[in-house]
């Protein structure tokens, strides 16, 4: 059963690991798909972080939209997909790095992550995507 308007925008708002799909610029080539972390608050923009040489953050400029699939097996299998727009590109604040971080990893945790990141990540883009479109089902009545 496909979710509500409201379901799914609470369900992407909880902190999944995300598959991020979006075409590559070469030509002949799948489109990259990687797991990632995300933000969102229901009826705002999705936000991800990534190098500003990743191959995502090239992809993304090149293609200008992208599709992000988060999905939970227990206790019913549940998705949601979004495709939108990239509506910014920016360079990374602290405070998002740490937004970020804390999202998805225990408080005595950020810190060193935050260290490591700043080490072997090197200079990040926060990427924001305006939701366009939307999938959802909860298959727990099957």
């Amino acid at each position: 059963m496909p979710l509500s308007e409201a379901e799914r925008q609470s369900f992407l708002a909880e902190p999944h690991i995300g598959a991020l799909a979006v075409t590559r610029p070469e030509p002949g080539r799948a489109p990259l798909a990687v797991p990632i972390w995300y933000g969102y608050e229901p009826g705002g923009e999705l936000w991800i972080t990534t190098g500003r040489e990743s191959a995502k953050a090239l992809a993304l400029a090149h293609a200008g939209r992208f599709s992000l699939l988060v999905e939970r097996v227990e206790p019913t299998v549940r998705y949601v997909s979004v495709e939108g727009t990239v509506v910014s590109t920016e360079p990374t604040t602290e405070k998002e790095s740490r937004d970020m971080a804390a999202r998805y990893l225990p408080p005595e945790a950020v810190q060193p992550f935050l260290d490591f990141a700043a080490r072997e990540h090197g200079a990040q883009l926060t990427i924001r995507m305006r939701p366009d479109h939307w999938l959802s089902a909860d298959l727990g009545g099957l």
